[in-house]
């Protein structure tokens, strides 16, 4: 087993982010575009997938009150700094808002959807008086592949998605992929025997999460569906609910703290990091387990998304970030490696049908449907109640079952999408 592999891919699948991670990406590649041009921006085309359009929509951006795609590009074009990756608005600050609004009312900045592409996409091209600069994001959300001023190109990587190759750049930009080079019993082997010190990184997700986690009940942030669950807690789980709900509220709202990503997704890092860190904790289990646990939940849910894609009809946060809490967590709690394999066959069974239908505050109950299905899904293995394989998509293994729910997304689902999309962009 390729050890320093999966620690490799844990680092760069887990990582800061700041608000949610679609209009983040766009603004990224505006500020990359921005920096390339070196002037003053006068008009800026932003063209992306059905997919960053529909969960880029409604969100919060992060250290203010304004919502949706063109005003994070707007803002970036006043702070934005690529050197942040997915905090490039973390400079934020009331005149910066300001000008971004009289930036998004003046009409120089165009968004379009494609719909003819598969996959992540993101392009944006920035005029000048007399430059301009294209930037393109593929397959990742922080993933540039294409870079160019007045016609002449910067970076054009190769644009692959899930090719296993020799060649060290595909590699590098595709790491995550590789994971399916592993068994869901080697990320457990991983997760149980690698050197704490090696993994000791993920304790920063962990304070992350649960400082924002702590600022939405205590800020009260949101909606209110934290407090309603913190309000009727009955026992650690619950809590755990409450907690995981608190920091997507936040987070949605646009609360100003980062959250640790998981898979490229913060919502996906609330649900793969709290609930475990929150019941081990409370629970007086050790430290260094509760990281091993958080460890296999980051594995299984990169393992779970790189079959899924990077984006999907499903909601990630329960097919994905859900799946491997449950391991994570029967993990945590003691089971035994046909317990946590179990643990996803049955969280599969339960949750595989969660829409994704963009990201909005309105997650955070999606969010703790997922923990709750978690939950149950990993105190049924642990009792030695597990779902049979011959139940709908359900596998003889886990990875078989993973297979199938990705081939029901990506081929049975196929136009799922668009017909989110057309019924949310027809309430506008």
């Amino acid at each position: 087993m390729n050890t320093n592999l999966l620690i490799e891919i844990l680092r760069n699948q887990v990582t800061p982010a700041l608000g949610c991670t679609e209009p983040g990406a766009v603004a990224y590649a505006v500020a990359r575009a921005k920096e390339i041009l070196g002037c003053e921006v006068t008009k800026l085309d932003i063209e992306v997938d059905k997919n960053i359009l529909k969960n880029g929509m409604s969100v919060g951006i992060p250290g203010t009150s304004e919502h949706g795609i063109l005003f994070a590009a707007a803002l970036s074009l006043v702070i934005g700094k690529s050197q942040y990756i997915l905090e490039v608005l973390k400079d934020v600050d009331n005149e910066s808002i300001d000008r971004a609004l009289k930036l998004v009312e003046s009409g120089i900045i165009k968004l379009s959807l494609n719909d003819t592409i598969s996959g992540l996409y993101i392009r944006v091209r920035a005029t000048g008086k007399s430059d301009n600069s294209e930037v393109v994001i593929r397959n990742a959300h922080t993933n540039i592949v294409y870079e160019s001023k007045n016609g002449k190109v910067l970076v054009d990587k190769p644009c692959t998605a899930g090719i296993e190759s020799t060649d060290k750049l595909v590699q590098n930009i595709e790491i995550k992929y590789m994971i399916k080079n592993f068994s869901i019993d080697d990320l457990i082997r991983f997760s149980d025997s690698v050197a704490i010190d090696d993994i000791a990184f993920i304790q920063n997700g962990i304070d992350m999460n649960m400082r924002i986690a702590d600022a939405g009940l205590s800020e009260h942030t949101g909606i209110g569906l934290a407090g309603y669950f913190y309000s009727h807690a009955q026992d650690v789980f619950s809590m755990a609910k409450a907690y995981t709900a608190a920091a997507s509220e936040a987070r949605m709202s646009g609360y100003l703290l980062p959250v640790m990503s998981s898979a490229g997704s913060g919502n996906h890092g609330l649900v793969a990091i709290i609930p475990i860190a929150f019941i081990g904790s409370r629970n007086n289990i050790t430290q260094d387990k509760i990281i091993r646990a958080i460890t296999l939940s980051h594995l299984v849910t990169i393992f779970v998304k790189v079959h899924l894609g990077a984006l999907s009809p499903v909601c990630g946060c329960g097919v994905a970030a859900g799946v491997g809490c449950a391991a994570g967590l029967t993990y945590l709690l003691g089971g035994s490696s046909t317990q946590i394999k179990s643990s996803i066959n049955n969280m599969v069974a339960g949750i595989s049908g969660m829409l994704c239908d963009g990201a909005k505050l309105g997650c955070s109950y999606k969010l703790s449907i997922s923990v709750d299905a978690a939950v149950d899904a990993s105190e049924m293995a642990l009792k030695n109640i597990f779902i049979p394989d011959d139940n709908g998509i359900l596998g003889d293994t886990p990875e078989k079952t993973i297979q199938n729910l990705a081939k029901v997304s990506n081929i049975g689902m196929k136009n799922t999408d668009e017909v989110i999309l057309e019924v949310m962009l027809n309430k506008c």
